[in-house]
């Protein structure tokens, strides 16, 4: 099936996420580039832009809508709604299946499934116990089915609107194509909705002896042999109104990151929902079979005067306890991509690697194999979800105290954002530094690896130090408005 092309004129994602808008669940996935392509830095460290910094990629007007609510998945497509308690990864497979496309270069994404696999997706997969509570009224799966894309690609400085015309007809495509020529490129956009604002005060589900508390409950499970490491995080909630698109063009501009993402889409139950994310960790990625997955454990506040700077780099390169933390997280993920790789072919071709993001430095490793021939990339998804990184070790035990110790519902966060193509590839982020907003309420998690020789007062301050450009975000349309 060839693929269909039409050539637009260049301009970020962001600026055709505008023009379609008004169509159902629109999505824009975006690389945290800069101005010129990157060039890995001085002594190995890479720096927030390496990862995902070539491609935008936008779509809207999905032909089928997947929506899971442990046990029961919906899809909405032909104006028909059908249920089936079938395994949501499957249901998404059955919509990309039989006729596997074949992948064309510098082309991500011309069309397949985009949208948010949530943590408690993994409610799904596992069995766990229902202690936390739930109180925002998210999907565990929201994915749209996609027969059109627009790609930007930042390296080639042009924009194309692509297809392989599955589902819509060459006719509407070209129409389509018509109507994002007619609107003129702005350096600036502006928004004809009502102004974002923020209209509360943030409010943790853990103040400091909260959090304390629980951070002694997980040394007491380690102590006793239960886990080896558990991600402890907290729940930060405030009062918003108005065009959540604005808030996302800010915070875009406040903190870049590989992994880009605001979805707009509303659930089963018709209420709007929007997802905002930052999130500099891939989770997989699968191009022509190879896997790659880029786990982050190890975190140092980013400081403005450079001695101090380069001092906490040094410092975090070095630690002890963090390369352990990270290699905890390796073995695990080693384990859970080797269930669908080839034998053999699982390595870990780079260990703590410094990467520097606008507010903090992270210890990132690299592990890559090649995936069985036998296996779709939705089953390397599903045998790795949710991201050992963002849960611990080992993987169930981890979850379950997670469950046990957390006020509320993880949702997105710690789940996945991301793309499964027509033609077997994949990328997906670990939603962390991820807003929900839904029913006039932004929400948004922090936490971090409690391990034996964990420090309480350092790693409650550690969710302050990752949720830094949130609440700029917040402080900005406070002050605004």
């Amino acid at each position: 099936m060839a693929l269909t092309q039409f050539d637009l004129p260049y301009a970020e994602g962001m600026h055709w996420l505008q023009q379609v808008k008004h169509l159902a669940w629109p999505m824009l996935l975006e690389s945290g580039r800069v101005q010129t392509p990157h060039t890995q830095a001085k002594n190995g460290v890479d720096e927030e832009t390496s990862l995902g910094a070539r491609f935008d990629i936008v779509v809207a007007a999905p032909v089928a809508k997947i929506i899971h609510r442990q046990p029961i998945t919906e899809v909405h497509a032909n104006q028909v709604v059908k249920q089936t308690e079938q395994d949501p990864f499957q249901v998404i497979q059955q919509w990309l299946s039989p006729h596997v496309v074949e992948r064309v270069t510098d082309i991500p994404f011309a069309g397949g499934a985009l949208g948010y696999f949530a943590y408690d997706l993994g409610r799904s997969i596992e069995i766990l116990p229902a202690l936390a509570a739930a109180d925002m009224p998210l999907p565990d799966m929201l994915v749209g089915i996609y027969d059109w894309a627009i790609i930007v690609d930042h390296h080639l400085g042009n924009s194309k609107l692509v297809s392989h015309c599955r589902f819509i007809d060459q006719q509407a495509l070209t129409t389509l194509h018509q109507q994002l020529l007619q609107v003129p490129i702005e350096r600036q956009i502006t928004y004809q909705t009502p102004a974002f604002k923020v209209t509360g005060e943030i409010e943790p589900n853990m103040d400091q002896a909260a959090y304390a508390q629980a951070f002694q409950q997980v040394k007491d499970y380690i102590s006793a042999g239960d886990c080896y490491q558990i991600n402890l995080a907290q729940r930060f909630a405030v009062s918003v109104a108005g065009d959540a698109s604005q808030a996302y063009d800010h915070f875009r501009q406040l903190s870049r990151a590989p992994f880009m993402a605001y979805l707009q889409v509303e659930d089963n139950a018709g209420a709007p929902l929007t997802v905002l994310s930052m999130s500099p960790e891939r989770f997989l990625q699968v191009i022509d079979r190879k896997v790659e997955t880029r786990p982050i454990k190890g975190t140092r506040p980013r400081h403005a005067d450079a001695t101090a700077d380069a001092q906490a780099a040094e410092e975090l390169v070095h630690s002890i306890k963090d390369r352990a933390e990270n290699l905890m997280i390796v073995d695990l993920l080693r384990n859970d991509i080797g269930k669908v790789c080839e034998v053999g072919s699982v390595k870990v071709d780079a260990l703590f690697k410094l990467q520097r993001f606008t507010n903090v430095h992270h210890l990132v490793s690299i592990v890559r194999g090649l995936l069985a021939p036998k296996f779709h990339a939705l089953d390397l998804l599903r045998g790795c979800f949710p991201g050992g990184s963002i849960t611990g070790a080992p993987k169930l035990r981890a979850m379950e105290i997670i469950e046990a110790l957390e006020p509320h519902r993880r949702g997105i966060y710690c789940g996945s954002i991301g793309y499964i193509g027509f033609d077997g590839s994949m990328d997906t982020n670990i939603a962390i530094r991820t807003a929900v907003i839904c029913n006039d309420r932004m929400t948004f998690f922090a936490g971090g690896g409690v391990v034996a020789d964990s420090d309480c007062a350092k790693e409650y301050q550690e969710t302050f130090d990752k949720a830094s450009q949130f609440f700029k975000l917040v402080a900005h349309f406070k002050t605004k408005n």
